[in-house]
């Protein structure tokens, strides 16, 4: 006869699809009921438009009309804790339970933490972060993208995310850009032309809170594109995640290989591995002759003095910027020159692994 814990067991199965969790782990299985072969199913969702809830539903009528001596089967979607009204500057720790109190454990999800810092912003950080992140997934490997400059995230808009996270058992599904690459963002919690006014404790809290309170796939790579200069989030991932290493991005003028030279010492004293450095905005092609605007191997002299390899030569085109303002890197849909110039850094990335 057909029992309330044969329905639990088949139930245990089942995987949330963006969480690699089970059903019963995320605590979305709620009341259930058996009578006469008559089950009654209660799935606990976070939000009315959470977006698996079709798939979810199907998937748990699915596995129960497989048992023996079922004859009817009611799923029920109750939601928990909605998430209503504006989201305007608010930490996911206002929309979670963890205490801030309480010191943080970092559970390591992630093969390789790689920093992609710079000394000063406009260096076009964020265009090699999201560039690496969708060559590395190319490539076959698990990468999550973390947008950890809190006053300046632009990583939604550069990889083309608009779906939001979604709340699943007081944590944070990240949205997907494909199956194997995640991404979470400050972006996320605030409209995009809203400032973020925070001292030093809330930036800690808010990127901390993005490592332990996301559920993240088991990655090869989680990409933490970091804000310029050496302030307060840096300082917490090198304490959050001791084993991060640091790839540093500059343009060849001295007034900015200077100041990531800077970042590169903050680096060392905080036990952060530098590992490269990528050069961008090196030239520009002016039909075949090449224009050094902004000077020439000021990245190449950084990589030497930090005795790193420079992994790459980024040039100075309207496309690469235009593909990361659309929302498409340049990586998914550039010409073949550029899209091997970011694939060659991101096996030479791997390779550094190695």
């Amino acid at each position: 006869m057909l029992s309330k814990d044969d329905v639990l067991k088949a139930l245990s199965a089942i995987n949330e699809p963006d969480a690699n969790k089970t059903l019963t782990e995320l605590g979305m299985v709620g009341n259930t009921t058996v009578e006469d072969g008559n089950v009654t199913v209660e799935i606990i969702i976070p939000s009315p438009d959470y977006q698996r809830k079709v798939k979810v539903s199907h998937d748990v009528k699915a596995v129960i009309e497989k048992l023996a001596d079922v004859k009817s089967v009611d799923v029920k979607l109750n939601i928990k804790n909605p998430q209503q009204g504006e989201q305007q500057n608010k930490t996911p720790d206002k929309q979670h339970s963890q205490s801030s109190k309480s010191k943080p454990t970092i559970k390591q999800f992630a093969k390789r933490y790689i920093g992609v810092a710079s000394g000063k912003g406009g260096v076009g950080k964020s265009t090699i972060t999201a560039n690496l992140a969708v060559a590395l997934a190319r490539m076959g490997h698990k990468v999550g993208v973390l947008d950890a400059d809190v006053y300046g995230f632009s990583i939604p808009r550069m990889l083309g995310v608009t779906e939001q996270p979604t709340a699943v058992d007081n944590n944070l599904v990240p949205p997907r850009l494909n199956d194997n690459l995640q991404v979470i963002s400050m972006g996320f919690f605030v409209n995009e032309d809203e400032p973020v006014i925070w001292r030093g404790p809330l930036l800690h809290k808010a990127i901390t809170q993005f490592m332990t309170d996301v559920i993240w796939d088991d990655l090869d790579f989680l990409l933490i594109d970091l804000p310029p200069g050496t302030g307060d989030v840096s300082i917490t991932i090198s304490q959050a995640l001791p084993s991060a290493e640091l790839l540093v991005v500059t343009t060849p003028q001295a007034t900015a290989t200077h100041v990531a030279g800077r970042v590169a010492k903050m680096a060392t004293r905080t036990k952060l591995k530098v590992i490269g450095v990528i050069e961008n905005m090196s030239y520009y092609e002016n039909g075949d002759q090449k224009e050094y605007i902004f000077g020439k191997d000021g990245g190449k002299q950084l990589a030497q003095s930090l005795n790193v390899p420079l992994l790459g030569e980024v040039p100075l085109k309207k496309s690469i910027r235009e593909s990361c303002d659309n929302g498409q890197p340049i990586v998914t849909e550039g010409n073949p020159s550029e899209v091997s110039l970011f694939m060659d850094m991101a096996e030479h990335l791997v390779r550094l692994g190695g």
